[in-house]
């Protein structure tokens, strides 16, 4: 008879309540971006403006077509 091993006890609500209470998903952290007025991801470049620290780090289809 062949099987797998099973568990001796069952675990009450509170234990199960315990484990689960750490199993929830978090909002990402955004902070305001200091050239345009959407909101990013801290340490990202904006996906907006294309800006990080000051600086063009990508740079924007307005300024490819000049």
């Amino acid at each position: 008879m062949p099987g797998g091993p099973v568990p001796k006890k069952k675990h009450s609500r509170s234990r199960r309540g315990k484990r689960a209470a750490h199993q929830f998903l978090t909002a990402p952290t955004l902070v305001d971006c200091p050239d345009c007025p959407t909101k990013m991801r801290p340490h990202h470049v904006c996906i907006t403006c294309g800006y990080y620290n000051g600086r063009e780090i990508v740079p924007s289809e307005e300024t490819e077509v000049e």
